[in-house]
């Protein structure tokens, strides 16, 4: 019997991208989005990219009442994958509350709305954020927790809190943590990619929009960290290996209902690219030179962190199969026809 999946933040760049996987796979997939931080247009090109009709729940997960009503309407479901939340670590740290009243309680609201309409599996999406500035590199699961430099990293530390106390209320309920490291790419068919409503603020959109012509130049925030050419190091995986990812914990955790131990899993390519590499990356795929400049460090930033997915590889047998190339020349076929 095909499985039903809700989709929050379906409309968003990662729920988008693993919607299209999803249906591709063989999943009935409802997106819930209220376009507060996406386009419809996103929904347009999924439907392209699909050739389906793809139903949305245009709702505001932080009312609850209205989050009830939706989802118990739209149920059954057998399983959720919530990804709706706001999500730049520097405009966190500019307004807090707004990220403390948006991402806390819409994740309350849906947990909620999931133990009352019966539905066990629970993929959550987390952050690395949560690690804070880890002493040691590469992190693990157990790395630990609970030590977050920005109000984004404290929400995603809250949330797993929450929903692992649920799990002890509970007993059947699932949830799943996926700690990502920097998503970054698009879909190789350009149809769908990252557009936020708000102004870009992670590297990789930042560098197309520069040699698009829609920003001067690239700010790059410090060259004097501890690394081995004084800017940050991150860990960039590609979009579609995320949407892989998560349709792999999703299966594995339909055939495992009878476990109910929460499990997490660092999702990133396990090694660290600099800002200075990946724009020279980019550079390099293009032929496009980067305008950039540097600048003060910004809070919030640690100086580097990159994953350790041997768990995800082992358990759910997922490991990421692009590189920052190929991040970077989806990237910039994607800006090129964007909306």
């Amino acid at each position: 019997m095909q499985k039903k999946i809700l989709v929050t933040g379906g409309c968003g760049f990662i729920g988008s991208h693993t919607i299209a996987l999803l249906i591709e796979k063989g999943y009935d997939v409802v997106s819930l989005d209220n376009f507060s931080n996406s386009h419809k247009e996103a929904l347009k090109g999924l439907e392209k990219l699909t050739g389906r009709t793809i139903a949305n729940l245009e709702v505001n997960l932080c009312d609850r009442l209205e989050t009830m009503k939706a989802i118990t309407e739209a149920a059954p479901f057998d399983a959720v994958i919530h990804f709706a939340a706001y999500k730049s670590v520097g405009e966190s740290m500019a307004k807090p509350f707004m990220y403390y009243q948006n991402n806390i309680p819409s994740v309350i609201n849906i947990a909620e709305a999931a133990v009352r309409n019966g539905i066990q599996h629970f993929i959550f999406s987390s952050s690395c954020t949560v690690y804070g500035d880890a002493e040691v590199i590469p992190v693990t699961e157990n790395t630990p927790i609970g030590n977050a430099l920005s109000p984004y990293g404290l929400t995603k530390i809250t949330a797993e809190a929450q929903l692992t106390d649920v799990n002890k209320r509970y007993k059947w309920f699932k949830p799943t943590f996926l700690r990502y490291f920097n998503p970054a790419g698009a879909h190789e068919s350009a149809l769908i990619g990252e557009a936020s409503r708000r102004p870009s603020t992670n590297l990789v959109p930042i560098i197309c929009e520069v040699v698009a012509g829609k920003r001067e130049k690239l700010a790059v925030f410090g060259d004097d960290y501890q690394t081995r050419d004084g800017s940050c190091i991150r860990d960039y995986v590609h979009v579609m290996d995320l949407a892989e990812a998560h349709i792999s914990a999703l299966e594995l955790s339909l055939i495992q209902e009878s476990k109910t131990d929460i499990e997490s899993f660092n999702l990133g390519i396990g090694e660290g690219v600099s800002v200075l590499e990946a724009i020279s990356a980019f550079e390099q795929v293009t032929g496009k030179k980067v305008n950039y400049a540097i600048g003060e460090k910004r809070p919030g930033d640690v100086a580097a962190i990159f994953a350790d997915y041997s768990k995800a590889a082992k358990v759910l047998n997922w490991k990421p199969k692009r590189t920052i190339e190929d991040i970077m020349e989806t990237a910039w076929k994607w800006e090129q026809v964007r909306w």
